[in-house]
């Protein structure tokens, strides 16, 4: 479902957007948004609704883990797109789950017309961290369709 009006998006956003995602600005290209839905200090689980705007992607990236680990995505408003190293783009809508295992060279962001948001589910585990790698490139995204 494509919303490329953002005050329709945000009427639509049932988690809403929350505040500028500047503690990741570096790894994403375009704007983003994070709402966090639990607070790690008082839960074990981390859950947060990432809104991205229209064109925003992060960078490829792999989630690490000794045990456990790995990242759910719970697509809920707008149209998007996730696509792991080697394989097709995958169209993401709401309703749409994506499950990412440890060690998968992933991207995950906006259409190029739609805001997106999606619930980011950061599965516990031991020895758990981020690899952010480079970006995706324009040629690379703009190809999608």
């Amino acid at each position: 479902m494509k919303i490329a009006n953002a005050e329709e998006f945000d009427r639509e956003n049932v988690f809403g957007k929350g505040m500028d995602n500047v503690n990741f600005a570096q790894y994403f290209t375009g704007n983003s948004f994070l709402n966090f839905l639990t607070d790690p200090g008082e839960y074990p689980m981390l859950l947060a609704n990432v809104t991205f705007e229209p064109g925003c992607r992060n960078n490829w990236h792999i989630h690490k883990a000794a045990k456990g680990g790995g990242q759910i995505l719970l697509c809920t408003t707008g149209s998007g797109w996730y696509q792991e190293e080697g394989k097709d783009a995958v169209s993401l809508e709401p309703g749409t789950v994506i499950k990412i295992p440890v060690g998968v060279k992933h991207w995950h962001g906006a259409k190029a017309d739609s805001w997106f948001s999606h619930i980011a589910v950061e599965v516990p585990g031991e020895g758990c961290s981020n690899e952010w790698c480079e970006p995706v490139t324009d040629e690379e995204y703009w190809k999608l369709k």
